[in-house]
């Protein structure tokens, strides 16, 4: 009887024990979790708030609008500086081993400190497409970093868009037809992510200027490219 209760109370104090241990384990993965997905969500808000005027700048500068670029340019350089300061001091839970992390911070300090001249007394155009290369640094951080965002897709698409506007507007069928496939490939991973009113005119306008290459239509080509940038610049300001 002896021996009984004593093997009782051994099993018994295994099972409480295996118990313990995987309640541990619970604890432990949902606070990992916990800790990722919340560090991811205060990044990316304080990202946006940067981006914010990042989009700003690099449209104005594209629409050749200085005192505007001016503008988001200054709010820009302030806005970064202290998301680098932030994220510099504090590397997030999400991003904890991203070694490349502090060097893509520092690639885009260089970049933007580099475009002021540009943006205030020098070619926008250049300013313009020296921003352009941020966005590849940005994106890049985010995908390696397992940030499943609209905002990521929006950006794939935008580089391919811009190689069927080129064509559109260089009135080039087959360089609209070629470029297309790419493009509309990107854009179906938008929609993955979201297909409400606003994606589906970007959708809309780039059929119906592939439709209008087919065709070849080439002189209503330039407006219908201007369109889809309309539509897409639309999406992107607000949610990319």
């Amino acid at each position: 009887m002896k021996d009984e209760g004593l093997f009782g109370r051994i099993k018994q104090h295994k099972i409480i024990s295996g118990f313990i241990a995987v309640l541990l384990g619970v604890i432990l993965v949902g606070g990992f979790y916990a800790a990722n997905f919340f560090s991811k969500k205060f990044f990316v808000e304080d990202f946006n708030v940067m981006n914010k005027y990042y989009k700003q700048a690099l449209f104005e500068t594209g629409q050749d609008k200085r005192a505007e670029a001016i503008t988001n340019y200054e709010m820009l350089v302030s806005g970064f500086t202290d998301f680098q300061e932030k994220y510099s001091a504090h590397q997030p839970f999400a991003l904890r081993s991203d070694v490349q992390f502090m060097g893509d911070l520092e690639k885009i300090n260089v970049i933007i400190a580099g475009t002021k001249n540009d943006v205030y007394t020098g070619d926008l155009k250049t300013a313009h497409l020296a921003l352009e290369k941020i966005r590849p640094i940005t994106q890049e951080m985010f995908k390696r970093n397992g940030f499943s965002m609209l905002a990521v897709a929006l950006v794939d698409f935008h580089d391919s868009m811009e190689k069927v506007l080129d064509a559109a507007n260089a009135k080039d069928s087959t360089g609209v037809v070629n470029t297309y496939t790419e493009a509309n490939d990107k854009l179906l991973a938008v929609e993955n992510e979201a297909n409400d009113a606003e994606i589906q005119v970007i959708r809309k306008n780039l059929d119906a200027l592939l439709k209008l290459a087919q065709d070849n239509n080439v002189e209503v080509m330039p407006d219908m490219a201007a369109d889809l940038k309309i539509s897409f610049v639309k999406v992107y300001l607000v949610r990319g």
